[in-house]
């Protein structure tokens, strides 16, 4: 028992008020459509993919059928919905067929037939289908190289959209002439629908000639037949004014924006003053730990010792460019581990980073919570903060040191949640 434990739970509490505002039983059912005169196919991809299809099954009022896929560990029980576990963050074998078979199901519908497409983020690897003439051991290489380059969500689905079958609007491409409805679950900066996923019924406003720029900035090794697909213009995606995206529509039904929202008002209800640095904060995690380390020290140091504490909200997705692999550890624990090295122990602040999908990277735990006496207790363990940063093996260090947060699969996700509670001094 430490005296930062009313704190460390403080905090918890506030992640569970976050992933509550993103449940999809709550989210899902204002949003469904009407019945159609035909037939209705339910079709789901991302981490929250299973848990809205589970809402559908319970609220839509008419015959559904359809498929849902999601990473390992991430489903549910539908009883109606076939739910297909795949691979994520790399694309996989099962991700392939689950898409191709995903793509059959929408193939051949009318005008009277509706397609209720569910999406949220991690349905890019989800969805694995390679373009004409491309391999899934290509996309595999390619996805890999850009998530250790450091690239914006952004950029990489650029580069998705344009190697895939099934991306940048190729869905509603093969479901049209039907009705599609999206509902969505935002998971980038922006809510941008066409990155969400990579936008598998949104057109697209990216091009080739992007994708090939991504690639060059970035230094992602290509082979000939990538290079020679992404340099023939009938690889273009379909674009806005495309007649296959008439009568079709994409409602956000949670973003970001929402979970760090709900997690400041309950900070003020709990009785702190709170700062929101807004859901759209992009960069290295570590140099984003740093930058508001800096800033919750100055106003610590402004802080009167009467003061009522201050909580620092912030959500968004940082990256990490990993050069010296072997590490453990995804962002938001290489930026919390950023943050406590520049911290050094201050006595008045706490912080917590964590995943909403509660997987932090490819590991099991959601993030971390560390408090002014986490260095300590990695340093008596013969640890060094700043070695374990420079080596990405922050989880590492958290583990030793007791503050990893464990949540398993939330079944949902709006991208990461940050917070720093910043007190008058306290005895260690």
């Amino acid at each position: 028992m430490t005296s930062y434990d009313a704190d460390r739970a403080a905090l918890r509490a506030l992640f569970d008020v976050g992933l509550k505002a993103a449940d999809p039983a709550v989210c899902v059912p204002p949003h469904l459509p009407a019945p159609p005169e035909g037939r209705t196919i339910v079709i789901a991809a991302g981490k929250a993919a299973a848990s809205m299809a589970r809402a559908v099954e319970d609220n839509f009022q008419g015959h559904i059928e359809g498929i849902a896929v999601t990473r390992y560990g991430h489903g549910t029980e539908c009883r109606i919905i076939e739910v297909i576990e795949a691979s994520h963050p790399v694309p996989d074998d099962r991700g392939e067929v689950a898409a191709r078979k995903l793509m059959q199901t929408v193939t051949g519908l009318g005008p009277d037939d509706l397609v209720l497409c569910l999406i949220s983020g991690g349905g890019s690897a989800l969805l694995g289908l390679p373009a004409e003439g491309l391999t899934l051991k290509q996309k595999k290489a390619i996805n890999k190289a850009l998530l250790a380059s450091g690239a914006p969500i952004g950029e990489m689905n650029t580069v998705r959209k344009h190697l895939s079958a099934i991306k940048g609007g190729r869905l509603a491409q093969a479901a049209h002439p039907a009705r599609v409805v999206t509902l969505g679950i935002s998971d980038v900066p922006g809510d941008d629908p066409s990155v969400i996923a990579s936008g598998p019924t949104v057109a697209d406003k990216t091009t080739l000639a992007d994708a090939l720029d991504v690639i060059a900035r970035f230094s992602i090794a290509i082979s000939e037949e990538v290079r020679a697909h992404l340099d023939d213009p009938g690889s273009e995606t379909p674009k806005p004014g495309d007649p296959v995206f008439e009568g079709n529509s994409y409602v956000l039904i949670a973003r970001p924006a929402d979970m760090v929202e709900a997690v400041a008002r309950a900070g003020r209800l709990m009785g702190y003053d709170v700062i929101s640095l807004g859901a759209d904060i992009e960069g290295e995690a570590r140099e984003v730990g740093k930058a508001q380390a800096r800033m919750a020290l100055d106003l610590a140091e402004k802080m009167k010792p009467d003061a009522r504490p201050v909580l620092i909200v912030s959500g968004g997705e940082t990256t990490v460019t990993v050069d010296r692999p072997g590490g453990r550890g995804g962002r938001n624990c290489e930026y919390l581990l950023a943050l406590a090295v520049a911290l050094d122990g201050d006595p008045r602040i706490c912080a917590l980073a964590c995943d909403t999908d509660g997987i932090d990277g490819s590991e099991d735990n959601a993030g971390a919570i560390i408090d002014p006496g986490t260095l300590y207790r990695a340093e008596a363990r013969g640890l060094k903060p700043a070695k374990y940063l420079a080596d990405h093996d922050s989880y590492t260090l958290f583990s030793a040191t007791g503050d990893l947060v464990m949540t398993g699969p939330t079944l949902t996700n709006v991208n990461d949640l940050r917070l720093i509670l910043i007190s008058p001094p306290k005895v260690f």
